[in-house]
């Protein structure tokens, strides 16, 4: 039996509403398809992400793998382009894909030793920084998304989200955060970035000590990389400690490196103002911290 957890189901019908539900109505039919399709068969109790379905499944030859099954959005259509450029080296390897339906088989990693586990979060965060030196080295094949398109929307839709904001010291550190954007925008960068590279998105693997999943990929400059894991577990004392840990690892330029940092503070604000929300504070207190950081 195929179980849809109740998680799942919500934060679909929360993020979509009523097509929410029907979509995930259909990830049964969907499983048993590819179950039959590509002879797998179900190999332990039904997993999820924040938007997809994982079943844990055998291949007709006894290796073990996962059947991965998502929606096709701009964020989830590169997944399987970037996993091919990888080609297992530093990331999870992929099997088999369907890219009409974003359905994905992946070999199976250890999904109870996760990087977030680690009590250390300096260790950790230079887990992502070892692991981010490694993908980036990939040119970004074409076809993906491109930091450069990304940073000109943003920049657009600023002006408007700033009226919305009600308090000065927020409106000034978001324009300063814009303004850092337009200073490396002429020159984006043509790297593969995972651009979700949290802790929480690093597995254990018996091939490899650790190994990336879920990329939301887009060509661009790795310093547009580094922000997950300033957010993740935050500590505003451990913001410049880690940023620095980061471009050292990465051998960025830390000028730049701060520049999309912030930018990745510009597109996430933007996202919580467009809907109706104030930014959110840890990530307001990474610009402040990343502003007046001059190492």
């Amino acid at each position: 039996m195929i179980d849809i957890p109740d998680e799942l189901i919500a934060q679909h019908v929360e993020y979509d509403g009523e097509a929410g539900r029907a979509y995930v109505a259909t990830l049964v039919q969907r499983a048993e398809r590819f179950l039959e399709h590509w002879r797998l068969s179900l190999d332990g109790p039904t997993m999820y992400g924040r938007c997809a379905l994982v079943l844990p499944v055998l291949r007709a030859d006894g290796t073990r793998a996962v059947l991965k099954l998502q929606d096709v959005d701009e964020e989830t259509v590169g997944e399987p382009v970037a996993l091919r450029a990888w080609g297992g080296d530093g990331a999870v390897r992929l099997l088999q894909t369907d890219d009409e339906t974003g359905t994905l088989l992946l070999e199976r990693l250890d999904p109870d030793r996760l990087l977030d586990d680690l009590p250390d979060s300096r260790e950790a965060t230079l887990i992502v920084a070892r692991l981010l030196a490694h993908l980036t080295t990939t040119p970004a094949p074409a076809g993906l998304r491109r930091l450069g398109d990304i940073a000109a929307a943003m920049l657009e839709r600023t002006p408007a989200a700033l009226e919305l904001l009600p308090d000065p010291d927020t409106r000034r550190l978001i324009t300063d955060c814009a303004a850092a954007v337009r200073e490396v925008a002429d020159a984006p960068g043509d790297r593969l970035l995972h651009w979700d590279l949290h802790f929480e998105n690093v597995l254990a693997a018996d091939r490899a000590p650790w190994l990336a999943i879920d990329p939301k990929p887009l060509a661009g400059d790795p310093g547009f990389d580094l922000f997950p894991a300033l957010w993740n577990r935050f500590d505003a004392d451990e913001v410049v400690w880690r940023f620095d840990a980061m471009t050292e690892v990465l051998g960025l330029d830390r000028a730049r490196a701060r520049a999309w940092t912030l930018g990745r503070v510009l597109q996430n604000s933007l996202w919580q103002i467009e809907e109706g929300h104030a930014p959110l504070a840890a990530h307001l207190e990474i610009a402040r911290r990343l502003r007046s950081h001059s190492g």
